[in-house]
């Protein structure tokens, strides 16, 4: 398998953690997005994922899977060991919950291409668009999140879930975003118990090949 990737993507990071939660070995073949910008719009890669973005994963049979938690569903159907999605409905619908609350709300509004939008568009200044990431990663982002996670140790109890697996991508960029989340107690706990585990450290953005 080849992973499409890149250091500094927490969807890939969230694929990563996945893969080597999982023990599986790729190949990373990095989109390297800040040395060139127009890496992932080259048609070469296009072909593979025609939205431009990162992850994707290559199969061995050559069909791509592009969309982190689309790819981490593939990963848990057909490496089942260990469950990343619970068994229990109830449960499972709650990881999801989690996992969508950071994938659809949280990240896509702090992407670079909508950043770079409302630089070029609007004109915003960097300090403002830095106001404009921590609201969306703070309010109705992490502040709901810590309220429907449970964090003995982890998200949903005393297994990694796909929550956990979203969650500390998305605390990494709240960190880079200068987001301060002290006040929130049980994402804390859930951060320094995934922070424990070797995929968490093997996937880490600083432990990639691309990494600058």
């Amino acid at each position: 398998m080849i992973l499409y990737d890149y250091f500094r993507s927490s969807a890939a990071y969230r694929v990563r953690i996945a893969l080597a939660l999982k023990g599986l070995s790729v190949k990373h073949e990095p989109i390297r997005l800040r040395r060139d910008a127009s890496a992932q719009r080259r048609p070469e890669y296009l072909a593979k994922n025609p939205q431009g973005l990162v992850p994707a994963l290559e199969l061995d049979s050559g069909a791509v899977l592009t969309q982190s938690l689309a790819i981490i569903d593939y990963l848990d159907a057909v490496y089942p060991e260990p469950r990343l999605v619970p068994a229990e409905p109830i449960l499972a619908a709650r990881a999801r919950a989690v996992a969508l609350t950071i994938a659809c709300d949280i990240h896509p509004l702090n992407n670079v291409r909508v950043t770079s939008y409302l630089e070029t568009e609007f004109e915003l200044r960097e300090e403002r668009i830095d106001a404009w990431r921590r609201h969306w990663i703070l309010e109705g982002g992490l502040e709901a999140i810590e309220q429907s996670i449970e964090a003995a140790p982890f998200c949903f109890g005393q297994a990694v879930t796909m929550a956990d697996v979203c969650l500390v991508p998305q605390l990494y960029n709240a960190r880079r975003f200068g987001v301060c989340f002290a006040h929130l107690p049980k994402i804390v706990a859930v951060d320094a118990a995934c922070a424990d585990l070797p995929a968490f450290q093997a996937a880490h953005p600083s432990r990639q090949i691309d990494a600058e």
